[in-house]
């Protein structure tokens, strides 16, 4: 079992002795959606794979607090953001603007891309160095902005 998903385990042990249900519902979730792809793809994920799972989860949510906003539901928009929270407990800490543009600088000279055709050589080499780490989407932004 990888790292990643034997902290999520532990986790939910925890929060099965501290009777933290909304914690635990959370991370039965998390648990769920990694099983269900490991079931799909017959295969034990490793911590990268697992990361892109927790990743995936938290977009999803990010979308749908923007649509509660939108449509003024405070009640479900509390709920995904405290899911939010949990899930990015397991995830690595974010990096900064700083880090992330060196990171881009890094991959556009390594690719020696200059055209927004060679933006999938870039994506390619900086997404296992982000992932998790970074808001993909603004991440991709940065890359246009720099390769348009």
């Amino acid at each position: 079992m990888s790292d990643l998903k034997e902290q999520i385990t532990s986790a939910m042990k925890t929060a099965m002795r501290e009777k933290d249900k909304p914690r635990l519902g959370v991370i039965r979730l998390m648990l769920a959606a990694i099983k269900q792809i490991e079931i799909d793809e017959r295969k034990e994920l490793d911590d990268t794979e697992t990361l892109a799972v927790l990743d995936k989860m938290l977009k999803q949510r990010r979308e749908s607090i923007k649509q509660y906003e939108a449509a003024a539901r405070q009640d479900l928009l509390e709920q995904e953001q405290y899911e939010v929270g949990v899930i990015q407990d397991f995830m690595p800490a974010q990096l900064d603007e700083a880090e992330i543009d060196s990171i881009i600088d890094a991959a556009i000279a390594e690719t020696g891309a200059s055209s927004m055709k060679e933006m999938g050589k870039v994506m390619g080499i900086i997404r296992p160095r982000l992932q998790g780490r970074a808001d993909m989407g603004a991440v991709s932004g940065k890359i246009k902005a720099r390769l348009g």
